[in-house]
């Protein structure tokens, strides 16, 4: 396995990732920032954070696919969040875990940022991610 994930003591437990990657391989894949649309560019779950975050989450796993890669591959996840609020992690992981179990989502997922911007580049898109992978 060329990705190997931990928490180590006395970091800040319990969260629904890893705190550390660390990636052995010599391919690296990056996957650009997915949003809330499928293969014809129809936007999927409008105004529905957990609908987008499982959608992108289903694109960020083709792209994966592509490179012949899979999210255990994955060091580093980055969600963009538009208008974040601290109210919002609830549907945020429900987003998450309406597709962990499709998609192969390791628990805890690999190391993971959540930032909250102003807009994304879409009036429509609530969420954005973008994805880091290590092959042999």
């Amino acid at each position: 396995m060329t990705v190997r994930t931990l928490s180590p003591d006395n970091m800040f437990q319990p969260v629904p990732y890893h705190h550390v990657a660390v990636g052995t391989g010599t391919r690296h894949v990056h996957v650009a920032g997915q949003i809330s649309r499928d293969g014809d560019a129809n936007l999927i779950a409008t105004g529905d954070l957990a609908g987008q975050v499982a959608q992108v989450l289903r694109n960020t796993a083709r792209g994966l696919a592509g490179a012949g890669a899979t999210f255990a591959d994955v060091v580093r996840l980055r969600f963009f969040l538009t208008n974040s609020t601290p109210d919002m992690f609830g549907e945020w992981m429900a987003g998450i875990e309406s597709v962990r179990e499709e998609l192969g989502l390791p628990s805890p997922l690999p190391p993971l940022s959540a930032i909250g911007v102003d807009f994304l580049f879409e009036p429509d898109v609530v969420v954005e991610l973008e994805a880091y992978a290590i092959l042999d």
